[in-house]
């Protein structure tokens, strides 16, 4: 292979993966997946201990439903993670808190500030569209939209305090 450039040899492979992957068949029945889609913004998840995934029941946005999502994963302590979506058209009328475990906020489409209360210090960050934020524990954290904004959240929730704004 010598007087042939990086280029031309990783070109060369990645046309050798192309024609891999085009060789590959179809099977002629296609059987459903075990777990059918679900809709991320009604139906959260749990990330549990053991790396499993554990859809959760119809998300109802009161304290019994997060009461009995702390109950029914107790075991998994501060490692286990709320994975939802949620939609916003106006700020956040509360603070959050969240004590034995970080927070991932991605915002997926509009615009969120995001308000994080530090050591006695309000410090802001606006998210647009793929942007996201780690809100650390123990950080009380509020927000603001201007428009209907979606966002994911990753929570440790475990002990999760609220205050009023």
């Amino acid at each position: 292979m010598r007087g042939r450039s990086y280029s031309d040899l990783a070109q060369d492979r990645a046309v050798s993966e192309k024609e891999s992957i085009a060789s590959l068949s179809v099977p002629d029945t296609v059987r459903p997946m075990t777990d059918p889609t679900f809709d991320l913004h009604h139906i959260p998840v749990h990330l549990g201990l053991g790396a499993t995934v554990e859809r959760e029941p119809a998300f109802a946005g009161n304290l019994d439903w997060y009461l009995a999502y702390g109950a029914r994963h107790a075991v998994d302590g501060s490692e286990g993670c709320l994975v939802s979506i949620h939609r916003f058209s106006t700020p956040w009328e509360s603070w959050e808190m969240h004590p034995l475990g970080a927070e991932l906020v991605v915002c997926l489409t509009g615009r969120i500030v995001l308000h994080q209360e530090r050591d006695g210090a309000v410090c802001s960050v606006a998210l647009s569209p793929d942007q996201a934020v780690i809100n650390p524990a123990g950080v009380w954290l509020t927000a603001d939209v201007t428009e209907e904004t979606t966002a994911l959240f990753i929570t440790a929730g475990t002990g999760t305090e609220t205050r009023p704004r």
